[in-house]
């Protein structure tokens, strides 16, 4: 995929994202690592309905901007997306979105950490919640640094939603395994309590993965392992 073509993913991904109501106003962020080891980003202060191809800037690994209209520049949360390319070889797009149910999670600090559905344990196993770090800051990329090595989506506490992957489609996707799982997850807390898959039934769906052609790192089942 060239480059241009990566800048009209990252658009639909963000009018894809405000249309599912998970960023209001200027919130969320998306990155995509390039092949030659600079980054695209969305620009800061700028609602995600609105952002065209040439709005995006392109920074390098410190996040100085390398191209961009004059005044663009990425939004201050991009220390967290270089911190996952920087910890994460593998890891070519990261996602950053305000997803209503998953979010809620977040404040709540409750983490998502139950195997009760087929494919949000395919696809991205427990979920976390990192501790609370201040956006903007170098707490956040702190934070979530510890989770990185296993963790392909994390919920952050009091503020939102992270998910990379190989690629931007795929990390987008894991959103909408996100959301979806948590909106499932609590329709299941209302009518009682979600039955969870057995270990030898969760073992199985964890060897599957390579069958889907599932990429990234999975935690696995973290609850039966302490």
């Amino acid at each position: 995929m060239n480059e241009q073509e990566i800048k009209a993913q990252i658009c639909d991904v963000c009018h894809k994202m405000w249309q599912l109501g998970w960023v209001a106003a200027n919130d969320g962020n998306v990155s995509v690592r390039l092949e030659d080891g600079t980054f695209l980003a969305t620009p800061t202060g700028i609602s995600k309905s609105f952002i065209t191809e040439d709005k995006l800037v392109k920074i390098d690994e410190t996040g100085q901007v390398l191209e961009g209209l004059p005044g663009y520049r990425p939004s201050s949360e991009i220390k967290m997306h270089l911190r996952c390319y920087k910890d994460r070889a593998d890891v070519n797009a990261v996602v950053h979105a305000h997803p209503p149910t998953a979010t809620g999670y977040a404040v709540a600090n409750k983490a998502l950490d139950e195997y009760s559905m087929i494919e949000s344990v395919i696809a991205i196993g427990s979920v976390p919640v990192t501790p609370y770090g201040t956006p903007s800051t170098d707490e956040v990329p702190e934070m979530i640094a510890p989770y990185l090595p296993e963790h392909d989506v994390l919920l952050l506490q009091n503020h939102g939603a992270l998910t990379v992957g190989a690629d931007l489609i795929t990390a987008y996707y894991r959103m909408e395994t996100l959301e979806l799982f948590a909106k499932i997850s609590l329709t299941a807390h209302l009518l009682g309590g979600a039955q969870e898959i057995s270990r030898e039934n969760i073992d199985r769906l964890c060897s599957m993965r390579t069958q889907y052609a599932v990429t990234g790192n999975h935690p696995g089942y973290k609850k039966y392992n302490k």
